[in-house]
């Protein structure tokens, strides 16, 4: 599969909100697409939260990755931690996740940052399969923690 992966553009915001609502439906939630101009705001805005690297097959987006710099990684290092990885249905299994991920590495060594960090939930096998696939193993020292802002 002849994939093109490159940053979004402000005319993505619709078919970001799409997928946005793909992953909640993925996750048991409903497919609600969040509104395009929170979308706008959040990624290109005047302090964009984010950069979602599109995974292309012609016309057609297969997947997204979402990814956030994180300061200090290792000494003043950044790094850059991936918040989302998701192939739409009907184009999994098909390599997209795996290119995507080297796609995010190239954007860390592009950047500066000395590591890529991210989750994984443990109901995802498929998920979990992949990061494994990559030679990458769970971080044994790390507990994750959520709280409302």
């Amino acid at each position: 599969m002849g994939l093109d992966i490159a940053p979004a553009i402000d005319a993505d915001a619709e078919t970001i909100a799409a997928i946005l609502g793909e992953i909640e439906e993925y996750y048991g939630g409903t497919n609600t697409p969040p509104p395009v101009e929170q979308i706008r705001a959040a990624l290109f805005g005047a302090r964009p939260a984010a950069t979602v690297l599109l995974a292309r097959d012609g016309d057609d987006v297969v997947g997204m990755a979402s990814v956030s710099f994180l300061w200090p990684a290792a000494g003043a290092d950044s790094g850059l931690y991936l918040k989302e990885l998701y192939v739409r249905d009907g184009h999994r299994r098909r390599g997209v996740a795996r290119q995507l991920m080297d796609a995010v590495h190239a954007e860390a060594r592009a950047t500066g940052c000395s590591r890529v960090e991210w989750t994984a939930d443990r109901e995802n096998p498929p998920a979990l399969e992949l990061y494994e696939a990559l030679g990458v193993a769970p971080h044994p020292g790390k507990i994750f923690y959520r709280s409302q802002a």
